[in-house]
């Protein structure tokens, strides 16, 4: 199945910047589009909620003009995430904004929605729900899914805990729309690798926790560029769904990363930040297990094209290994 025009126009690297909460906005947003990637926000991150359409004009009328200034230029488009979980009480709301802004990406998360799908459909936008199971795949295309995204183990906040492999290989076995695959991609050999399991994309964000463009504190970026991934702790307490973050954070909190409680799940709340004192994402900083490969804050151009750097040596080292490996032919 061919993509669709949002998915398959022009990049300069197959990724598009997952939405990182707190640290996505509209700077990280319009440096990730000009820089040829496809760049994107949660909703609840415009706060207050009459901050979101404010949000959506700068992306907007910032990225035409950069693409007006610059004819030659690779600009991408953008997305939108969508917490569609009954405790996230601006869902109504936010979905009026985005559907009046016609927002050409639009990615769901924590319920799979027709209505969502329906009004997005309505003006021609496309949605893409993250999972972290086949099923969950299903159930999302069933209800009208344009894509999913293979959340899967080692990916930053919220993620699943089966291997990206295994699960790409699964979904692709019986749907054949835009895949995108998360889990410790934060290397351009990564990123070659999402293709090449099967994805469309690969779907990075732990890399642009460091940026100068995000909106996170100094000593956040700090632990990015510091941690490797024995420093990820998988825990459900902060917002009753597992999710991967940084130790540092945690022990910061004045808790004991190797003594974390369980959460009920039934206590999750999208709407005041978190389940304990301590406020996911605001001080529980969340973390994919690919940031070893992080070695120094840069802006976003800058780690863009390192990424594409290191995507076309590892495609030609690639061609190279295989040629090496390959099956002498066989002659009558």
């Amino acid at each position: 199945m061919p993509l669709p025009p949002a998915l398959s126009r022009p990049l300069t690297l197959p990724v598009v910047g997952s939405p990182l909460f707190i640290a996505s906005g509209p700077e990280l947003v319009v440096a990730q589009c000009q820089a040829g990637v496809i760049g994107s926000f949660p909703a609840l991150n415009a706060r207050p909620a009459s901050l979101l359409s404010d949000w959506l004009d700068r992306i907007t009328e910032e990225n035409a003009a950069y693409e007006a200034a610059h004819p030659d230029a690779v600009v991408a488009p953008f997305a939108v995430n969508q917490i569609v979980h009954r405790s996230n009480d601006r869902l109504e709301l936010d979905m009026d904004v985005i559907v009046k802004h016609r927002v050409p990406i639009v990615i769901t998360s924590l319920g799979a929605r027709p209505e969502i799908n329906d009004a997005v459909h309505a003006y021609g936008g496309i949605v893409l729900h993250d999972v972290i199971s086949n099923e969950f795949a299903r159930k999302a295309v069933e209800k009208g899914a344009d894509g999913v995204i293979a959340v899967a183990a080692g990916a930053g906040g919220h993620a699943g805990t089966q291997s990206p492999f295994a699960l790409v290989q699964e979904i692709r076995e019986w749907f054949d729309g835009p895949l995108l695959m998360s889990g410790a991609i934060a290397h351009g050999r990564s990123v070659l690798a999402a293709l090449a399991a099967g994805a469309d994309l690969a779907y990075v964000g732990s890399a642009f926790l460091s940026t100068a463009e995000a909106n996170t504190p100094p000593a956040y970026k700090r632990m990015i560029v510091d941690s490797t991934a024995k420093d990820i702790v998988y825990s459900n307490l902060f917002t009753g769904i597992h999710g991967n973050y940084l130790r540092g954070s945690i022990a910061a909190a004045g808790l004991d990363p190797d003594d974390l409680p369980e959460s009920d799940p039934s206590a999750m709340d999208f709407g005041s930040g978190g389940n304990t004192n301590a406020r996911a994402w605001k001080d529980i900083w969340g973390s994919g297990q690919g940031i070893g490969a992080v070695k120094r804050s840069r802006t976003v151009a800058e780690l863009v094209a390192v990424l594409k750097e290191q995507y076309d040596d590892a495609l030609t080292g690639l061609g190279a290994r295989t040629s090496v490996h390959r099956a002498p032919s066989r002659t009558a």
